[in-house]
């Protein structure tokens, strides 16, 4: 039985269906596509101007702010938890990437203490990450992974922009909340439809709306869904601000207060969150 009931969105039913019991968007003229090296680079390279690997630095920093971010909320983390000598002082902390691109995420992990694993679909991603960097990555889809066919679970779970491409929401979640230890933690970075692209200007977010994104979430239907299955939520803040892009009264606000304003209500077109999975 699917967790999503999905109707005709009011005001843009030609491109949403939303979730009754979640608010989750599904965007009807999404198709699927192949995610080769050819797609990877070239998407990284249109996006941010730069290649994939010219932006490792930037990648390793944000990697460990990640880290120390959720080292904030775990106790187990193995960030939090560093002896005198320098070697992490609670072992058998195990996270998996779903997405892991080259791997700096994950080596940026594993430095920290974590026993680590990948999933990734781009063959040279999945080249560098084993022979460059000595990483445990499957070249697979999360999807091909069978319920049950995993006997191990895992402290931490991180996928970043990664969930939106994926049709089968049902599968996707199924699996999130059974590989997910109880008391474990679920590290997301997603678009958001609750930002000021889709609320003030919607006619240029379907413009640009990339067609491989299936489903589109918010702070709000993420907590909804994921108090449903078991979550409570954490943390969650807007990855970036565009108060420029904001055509309504919040555009107007000073540039501090915009940011304070998105801070406290999760307002901007990408978001992170972090969500534990409760333990009764």
């Amino acid at each position: 039985m699917s967790l999503f009931d999905f109707i005709p969105h009011r005001k843009f039913p030609e491109f949403y269906e939303i979730c009754r019991h979640t608010g989750v968007l599904r965007y009807i003229p999404a198709k699927q596509r192949e995610y080769g090296d050819s797609y990877f680079m070239e998407e990284y390279m249109s996006q941010y101007k730069k290649s994939y690997y010219e932006d490792e630095p930037n990648l390793r920093v944000m990697a460990k702010r990640r880290l120390a971010n959720l080292a904030t909320f775990s106790p187990l983390s193995p960030v939090a938890n560093v002896d005198t000598s320098g070697r992490t002082a609670i072992p058998n902390q195990t996270l998996l990437e779903i997405g892991s691109a080259a791997g700096f995420f994950l080596d940026e992990a594993r430095m920290a203490g974590y026993q680590t694993r990948g999933l990734e679909l781009s063959p040279k991603e999945v080249e560098y990450s084993r022979n460059t960097l000595g990483l445990d990555v499957d070249r697979r889809s999360v999807l091909s992974v069978e319920e049950g066919e995993w006997k191990e679970s895992f402290s931490v779970i991180s996928a970043f922009f990664v969930i939106e491409h994926i049709d089968d929401i049902d599968g996707i979640w199924k699996r999130l909340q059974a590989w997910l230890q109880p008391g474990g933690f679920l590290y997301l970075a997603v678009p958001s439809s609750f930002g000021p692209s889709f609320e003030t200007n919607p006619k240029e977010w379907f413009r640009t709306h990339p067609s491989d994104h299936f489903f589109d979430y918010s702070v709000h239907s993420l907590k909804k869904l994921l108090s449903i299955l078991g979550f409570d939520v954490n943390y969650v803040r807007p990855m970036s601000y565009h108060s420029y892009r904001d055509l309504g009264l919040r555009g107007k606000l000073p540039e501090w207060l915009y940011r304070l304003y998105a801070n406290q209500f999760a307002y901007g077109d990408t978001i992170e969150l972090i969500a534990r999975k409760r333990t009764h």
